[in-house]
């Protein structure tokens, strides 16, 4: 399949499988440090993972790149549509992944008052050149977790990124677009 309709196809169901997912990852160039510098809106790709949907229900705004050893891994939005950053909780990612039923659109209040709880202006994240599937690219490495996120351009304002969570057998993939 080509990138384009890959990329098409994605954008109106917003899900593919992982294989497909996989081939588009690998069919896309690396980006480097500079290009992902500033402020992007992310949603998920829904693959059939454990997180499928979770970061939707839980108001996810996106990620924030300020340079190579400044990165906001997570904002949110809160009920006034207000972005802010949160810290990582490796506990929080546990629940996700072993608890289906907790992506609720019933608990969305529930999330949006745990990610304020856990607000913060300080870094969580880093990005590094790193390889990932065979190519260098930017990857983010969380500070605290074992996760990184890497990426592949997708055009010149939208990336498609793909997490790799030690702790889970598969990976998560996501689009970012720029905030202008």
């Amino acid at each position: 399949m080509e990138t384009l309709e890959n990329y098409d196809l994605i954008q109106k169901t917003g899900k593919t499988t992982r294989e497909k997912a996989l081939q588009w990852f690998d069919s896309l160039e690396p980006v480097n440090l500079d290009f992902m510098l500033g402020r992007w809106r992310g949603h998920g790709v829904h693959t059939n993972h454990p997180m499928d949907g979770f970061l939707e229900i839980s108001s996810w705004y996106g990620k924030e790149f300020i340079d190579a050893e400044t990165v906001h891994p997570l904002l949110f939005l809160d009920s006034n549509e207000n972005i802010f950053k949160v810290e990582p909780n490796a506990n929080a990612m546990t629940w996700v992944l072993k608890m289906p039923w907790l992506k609720n659109n019933a608990l969305k209040p529930v999330f949006m008052l745990m990610n304020g709880l856990m607000k913060t202006e300080v870094s969580q994240a880093r990005l590094r050149m790193m390889e990932s599937r065979g190519k260098v690219t930017a990857t983010m490495v969380y500070d605290r977790l074992p996760i990184n996120d890497s990426f592949r351009k997708i055009d010149d304002n939208t990336v498609l990124g793909i997490m790799d969570d030690k702790n889970c057998s598969q990976p998560f993939f996501f689009i970012l677009k720029r905030d202008n």
